[in-house]
C-alpha cells in the first residue's frame, strides 16, 4: 500500500486539573513566578468583570451579553502571547485577551449596550485590533486579509483570530485557513473549543477526533492544548506566533475548555445539558488549578486573593460608572458614518430624524 499522507495531532498540557505540574520542562516564561501571578491576576479580573457584566444585564443596564466564564486561561493565555504590533480579530467573548491588550470594560459595556463607540478602543495596542464580530467566522477572513497585508508590506506582524467549536464548521473559517496555507500567511487561528455551539454539542459538531486537524488540509501546523491550562495555551500560541513571524506559515490551535455558563444571557443552558456534566467541568476549570499551582510554589495565598478581588471590585465600580455616565450619541450619528457623501434618500431620513429629536427637546 502506498501512503499519500500521514498526520498526528500533539496534545499539550503542563498543569493538570488538580494544579499538579505534569511536565518538568516548563517554558521560560512559566519559570517567572512574578509573571505567572500577573497572568493569574488578570484571570481573576476577567472573572470579576464577567460577573459584573451579567449583573448589569439582569438589572436592565446592558443588552444581551456573552459570558466568558470558564474561558479565562484560553483567552488570557492567547492575549499574553501576542506582541503589541500583532493584530487580534475576536468573535464576541474573548474579553481576557482584549483586557490584556488594553480594551476597557466600559468599552465592552458600550458595545453590548448598543453603542458602536465601544468598538473604538482608546488604548494601545488594542487600537489596531478588529472590532467584535457577532456574524460567525467572518473575523477569520478579516484576519487572513490582514495577514496578507502584513506579508505584502514585509511587516513582522501576525494576525490572530479566535473561533468557537461551532464556528470552526463554517465555510468562512475553512476559507481563511485555505488562503493562509496557499499563500503562507502569518495567521494563527485559535479554536476555543468550549464543547457547546449554543445547544449543539461537540460530539455531533464534527466527526474528527480533534478540531485542530481541520488545518491539516490547508497545510498548517496544528496542535490541541488543554485550554484550562494557561501555560499550555501561552506556550502553543507563542510558538505559533514565532513560526508565523519567521515566515514559516500559519497554525491552528485547538484549546479544549468548557463553557461554564449560558451561551449568552438570552440562553438557558439547562434546557440542553445535564447538571452532572457541568459539575464535572467545574472541577476542571482554569482558576482552581492555577491558584493551587501558584500556592504550592509560595507565590499566592488567601490574603492576596482577597486583596486582589477587592481591587477588582473597585476597578469595576469605576468602569461601570464611566459606562453609565456616557452620554448617548445624537440621532444624526446613525447617518453620519455610512457614506462619505450621504445619498439623497438617507439625507431626507436624517433631516426627519433631526426634526423629531428637536421636537423631543
Amino acid at each position: 500500500m502506498t501512503i499519500a499522507a500521514k498526520f498526528e495531532i500533539e496534545y499539550l498540557q503542563y498543569v493538570d486539573a488538580t494544579g499538579k505540574q505534569v511536565r518538568k520542562d516548563l517554558p521560560k516564561f512559566a519559570q517567572d513566578l512574578e509573571y505567572m501571578v500577573k497572568l493569574y491576576k488578570l484571570m481573576v479580573s476577567t472573572r470579576v468583570f464577567d460577573a459584573k457584566s451579567i449583573a448589569l444585564q439582569r438589572t436592565g443596564k446592558l443588552g444581551t451579553y456573552a459570558s466568558c466564564l470558564g474561558h479565562e486561561a484560553a483567552h488570557v493565555g492567547l492575549g499574553s502571547a501576542m506582541l503589541p504590533e500583532d493584530l487580534l480579530a475576536v468573535s464576541y467573548r474573548e474579553y481576557g485577551a482584549q483586557l490584556y491588550r488594553g480594551v476597557q470594560p466600559r468599552e465592552v459595556y458600550m458595545y453590548w449596550g448598543g453603542d458602536e463607540r465601544g468598538n473604538d478602543y482608546q488604548n494601545e495596542p488594542a487600537r489596531h485590533d478588529f472590532a467584535w464580530a457577532v456574524p460567525i467566522a467572518t473575523q477569520c477572513l478579516h484576519a487572513a486579509g490582514a495577514a496578507l497585508a502584513f506579508k505584502i508590506r514585509g511587516e513582522k506582524r501576525v494576525a490572530v483570530c479566535t473561533i468557537g467549536d461551532g464556528g470552526s464548521s463554517k465555510g468562512d473559517f475553512m476559507a481563511a485557513l485555505n488562503i493562509t496555507g496557499a499563500r503562507n500567511l502569518p495567521l494563527v487561528a485559535v479554536i476555543v473549543n468550549n464543547q457547546w455551539a449554543i445547544s449543539v454539542p461537540r460530539k455531533i459538531q464534527s466527526g474528527g477526533p480533534t478540531l485542530a486537524q481541520k488545518g491539516i488540509a490547508a497545510g498548517l501546523f496544528c496542535i490541541q492544548v488543554d485550554g484550562n491550562d494557561i501555560i499550555a495555551v501561552r506556550k502553543a500560541v507563542g510558538d505559533a506566533l514565532d513560526r508565523a513571524r519567521n515566515g514559516e506559515g500559519g497554525s491552528v490551535i485547538e484549546a479544549v475548555t468548557y463553557r461554564l455558563g449560558d451561551h449568552t444571557t438570552a440562553d438557558d443552558a439547562r434546557r440542553y445539558r445535564g447538571e452532572e456534566e457541568v459539575k464535572e467541568a467545574w472541577a476542571r476549570e482554569p482558576m482552581i488549578r492555577m491558584r493551587k499551582w501558584l500556592e504550592d510554589k509560595g507565590a499566592w495565598d488567601d490574603a492576596k486573593e482577597t486583596a486582589w478581588k477587592a481591587e477588582c471590585d473597585e476597578w469595576m465600580d469605576k468602569e461601570v460608572d464611566a459606562y453609565l455616565e456616557t452620554q448617548p450619541q445624537p440621532v444624526s450619528a446613525m447617518f453620519d458614518y455610512l457614506y462619505a457623501e450621504v445619498p439623497a434618500d438617507l439625507e431626507k431620513q436624517r433631516s426627519y430624524a433631526l426634526s423629531l429629536e428637536a421636537q423631543a427637546h
